[in-house]
């Protein structure tokens, strides 16, 4: 509750047997853009005890900026997202590049929901694509990236504190 979308998490995707086949994990880091140091890292493990690769926060003064890590640690794909993450009736695209960061290789998107449940809730719906021969630990390492934006860029606490504090009463 203290840190709201900066809050570490451990995160388990399922398949349709219910079993664990990927596994997400972020520390707890304060999300200040002033200071490097605290810059956002979560860890993909696919499956789980493997690390497939990191999703990590770059430094950018305004435009989020991330890079997908192999599990040697080394940049296979970059996302550089738009300056403002708000967009009244349109997706916000964050576009996917080779570590060149010219060679367009895919998209996330944070899909326009209506203005009912955009206003009112605090779910989201993402689109994501990238090319089908993409290394199979790169696509996992790139959903825990659909995930780490979700929390750093669009998760809005006010509204569940609003709905907590009418639940409540």
């Amino acid at each position: 509750n203290c840190c709201g979308s900066s809050r570490p998490f451990d995160m388990k995707i399922l398949n349709n047997q219910n079993q664990e086949v990927i596994h997400l994990s972020r520390p707890l880091r304060c999300s200040s853009c002033w200071c490097p140091c605290c810059l956002q890292k979560v860890t993909v493990e696919a499956p789980p005890g493997k690390v497939a690769g990191y999703v990590c926060q770059s430094w950018s003064l305004c435009k989020p900026r991330m890079r997908i890590e192999n599990a040697e640690e080394e940049t296979v794909l970059r996302i550089k997202g738009p300056c403002c993450q708000l967009n009244i009736c349109g997706d916000i695209e964050f576009d996917v590049y080779a570590p060149d960061e010219e060679t367009y290789v895919g998209r996330v998107t944070k899909q326009w929901s209506g203005l009912g449940k955009e206003l009112f809730t605090d779910a989201d719906n993402f689109g994501i694509s990238f090319p089908l021969d993409l290394d199979v630990n790169v696509k996992a390492t790139l959903l825990g990236a659909v995930f780490l934006l979700d929390f750093m860029f669009f998760e809005n606490n006010t509204k569940k504190d609003d709905k907590m504090k009418h639940d409540h009463h």
